[in-house]
């Protein structure tokens, strides 16, 4: 159905669009989250008399560069939803195959988001730095639900299409 491709299709630059927004930001207003980036690896506000302490990351050169590298996920997150709702968009009244094919740089940059945010801060923000810990810099359920909804979209835009009627 022609709805469904379009609703694929306006999925992915609504992801497009929020990852953009996310770069811009860091990119333009870059010391607001930078300090959200040292303070999670600096482990400075978890539990004072946690464990896991030994794994804080304290010098200002990995701090940008942690920073950087999310920055540079995030836009290439954005470049790809961009570059894949395009590719829908050309591909709505074509076949089938044509529309299945337009999906490809569409499902990397979804995938690819929902790994800067399931990985990125669940994961190694989260467990392995102890965000989780942190009053003031606890990022997971941002990230949740970011990453939820990009896996949402990756699963609707996955899901098979069919021949127009």
């Amino acid at each position: 159905m022609m709805i469904t491709r379009i609703s694929k299709t306006a999925a992915v630059a609504a992801i497009a669009l929020f990852s953009t927004l996310v770069a811009f930001g860091n990119i333009t207003d870059y010391g607001t989250n930078f300090a959200f980036v040292q303070h999670v690896l600096s482990m400075d506000t978890i539990f004072p008399d946690s464990a896991i302490m030994y794994r804080a990351i304290t010098n200002p050169v990995l701090h940008n560069l942690f920073y950087v590298l999310i920055i540079a996920a995030e836009t290439l997150t954005a470049i790809l939803c961009w570059i894949g709702a395009w590719r829908l968009a050309s591909n709505l009244r074509n076949d089938a195959r044509s529309f299945i094919a337009a999906k490809t740089m569409s499902i990397a940059g979804l995938t690819l988001g929902f790994l800067v945010w399931q990985v990125g801060f669940m994961s190694v923000g989260g467990e392995w730095f102890g965000m989780w810990m942190s009053k003031t810099w606890n990022g997971a359920p941002d990230a949740f639900r970011f990453f939820i909804t990009i896996l949402v979209v990756l699963i609707f835009v996955a899901q098979r299409d069919e021949d127009l009627a």
